[in-house]
């Protein structure tokens, strides 16, 4: 396990010419199907030309970035960020748990037809609460499920995705995906009779998907946001493999991400110790290779630049040891994927005695905030620049240019250090930049921010100099 480093600096800039935009966002306001949706098929934009540029004076090392001071209100960090992680209810986030774990069991073999106990009842609730949610968007959302058959411990069954679409408004902007299981388990994973309560797993995920969809429907984004509830993960994660095949990949469907949100409410250890300002953040490598983990070190960035009270950090593996959950089948089929998890994992609390007393709300609540924060980076912020690279100009500097990004007031320089997980940051109003210090760095990306200062996704990392798998700091 990796720890962050958080004390940044944000990297200077010296000269720097006017930045000068051209175009405009091309926008339509896309009617909901009354079907499940077929989602916009992969488009490319038309790069637009170069237009700045900015040196960095010979031999000045840039400092990295400065997070937000831990005690700076919410409201003063991003005026498109703040307002959408202060409507975060950690009360309403409770009453879905507790909901959910009063069902008694969502095994998948336990009762599809009674109304107050088993997989039937949880999956009722969840439908309607989505449903809700969608009469109040005023036309943006749109909700359905997605049946399919299971056999499991001897027993067939027919299980069910839950799955809310939030439209995006612009074409060829992609679609993020979040996703959290709602089936649990006992003791014996073949019983669908025993108790599994399933607070923290995962309860707390389809409470976060269901508080997530609420708050974020009642505005357009420019990208599609999927809501997706899954059956059947405890089980080989056959309900996303499903959700994967027949949905995601049948459309054609452009996933810029999967997020899996899988036990984010406990912020305590099982010897008693709290952390109640981590969470951690599992993605594919290699650490030099992988989109998944640059996706992973985007939403590091996110919590840095907009969530002082949450540090995301960024793991050296795809999940823990011996364990999986629905991002694999994201990833196994070549899309990026993450998994957020407490940082605080108490392993004494599973199956029977994962209750609702090892939820901490305000915990809760924090890491809910931090997920608003990162998919309303990935949906609404600026599109990545393109055409970004890194020329050598002979005399000891080297000049990164890019193509300017439609909607950018200002551009994100990402460094990554040898065998870094995460990246030093420096913002700069100009689509070049010249200075004599790339060369000590294994990559570096760049990605745009909107006159609000909303960073977008970036580009893909550049590699400056070869670096070795193994992961050994973590700045």
């Amino acid at each position: 396990m990796s720890t962050l480093n958080t004390n940044r600096q944000h990297l200077p800039w010296y000269t720097v010419l006017i930045l000068l935009l051209g175009g405009s966002l091309l926008a339509c306001t896309l009617a909901p199907a009354s079907a499940p949706p077929t989602l916009s098929p992969r488009q490319t934009a038309t790069p637009m030309p170069t237009i700045g540029y900015a040196t960095i004076a010979p031999q000045s090392l840039p400092a990295l970035a400065s997070p937000p001071a831990p005690t700076q209100p919410m409201a003063s960090t991003n005026p498109g960020v703040a307002p959408l992680m202060n409507l975060v209810d950690a009360t309403q986030l409770m009453i879905h748990v507790r909901a959910l774990t009063e069902f008694y069991t969502r095994h998948v073999n336990s009762s599809t037809t009674n109304p107050n106990r088993g997989i039937g009842a949880a999956r009722t609730y969840i439908k309607s609460q989505f449903d809700q949610i969608a009469a109040q968007s005023q036309g943006r959302t749109t909700v359905f499920e997605q049946s399919f058959d299971l056999e499991w411990a001897g027993e067939r069954t027919t299980q069910q995705n839950i799955v809310a679409v939030i439209r995006g408004t612009q074409p060829g902007a992609g679609t993020v995906i979040i996703g959290a299981h709602y089936d649990s388990r006992g003791d014996d994973d073949t019983d669908g009779n025993a108790y599994a309560p399933g607070a923290n797993d995962n309860a707390t995920g389809v409470s976060a998907i269901i508080e997530m969809t609420r708050i974020l429907s009642q505005q357009s984004h420019r990208a599609t946001i999927v809501f997706v509830a899954f059956s059947a993960e405890e089980v080989g994660r056959q309900g996303s493999i499903i959700f994967v095949n027949d949905y995601v990949r049948r459309n054609n469907i452009d996933v810029k991400a999967y997020i899996n949100v899988d036990a984010i409410g406990s912020q305590t250890y099982a010897n008693g110790a709290v952390n109640d300002s981590q969470i951690r953040v599992f993605s594919q490598g290699p650490n030099n290779a992988s989109v998944s983990r640059q996706l992973a070190r985007m939403a590091e960035m996110a919590a840095l630049n907009y969530v002082p009270q949450m540090e995301v950090v960024v793991q050296d593996a795809f999940d823990r040891r011996g364990r999986y959950g629905d991002h694999f089948s994201f990833q196994e089929a070549g899309y990026p994927a993450l998994r957020f998890i407490e940082m605080a994992e108490n392993t004494s609390l599973v199956d029977t005695t994962d209750t609702i007393e090892g939820i901490t709300p305000s915990y809760f609540a924090r890491s809910v905030q931090t997920l608003i924060a990162v998919v309303k980076v990935m949906a609404d912020g600026p599109p990545p620049p393109a055409n970004v690279s890194l020329r050598d100009n002979g005399n000891g500097t080297q000049t990164l240019v890019w193509t300017a990004s439609p909607g950018a007031a200002d551009y994100v320089v990402a460094l990554r250090a040898p065998n870094a997980l995460i990246y030093q940051q420096f913002d700069i109003p100009a689509t070049s930049v010249t200075w004599d210090g790339f060369a000590a760095y294994a990559a570096v990306a760049v990605a745009a921010k909107d006159e609000n200062g909303l960073m977008g996704m970036f580009s893909p990392e550049i590699t400056i100099q070869p670096e070795t798998e193994e992961v050994t700091i973590s700045n």
